[in-house]
């Protein structure tokens, strides 16, 4: 893993930035959670590559508030691809 910071898809919709932070403290520090607005995904950012790794191992494919999460390394953001106005 290259980055502490952790992509978690298949969110229910009425999961809080709060109730995330709370799940993912008990493998170490977090430096922020960021829910993407019904999208049913988010991002946690932990404080050292070695907690997000555990945070990981331990949360990916586990149930929370009734659904299968998935918690992988989140990628870097695709760059956007420019329109031209003809």
């Amino acid at each position: 893993m290259e980055t502490s910071r952790l992509y978690v898809g298949n969110l229910t919709y009425s999961v809080t930035e709060d109730q995330l932070e709370e799940l993912f403290s008990a493998y170490g520090g977090v430096k922020s959670v960021r829910i993407i607005g019904d999208k049913g995904f988010g991002f946690v950012e932990m404080d050292s590559i070695e907690e997000a790794e555990k945070a990981q191992e331990a949360l990916n494919e586990t149930e929370f508030v009734g659904r299968t999460m998935r918690v992988e390394e989140a990628q870097p953001p695709k760059p956007r691809r420019e329109y031209r106005r003809y």
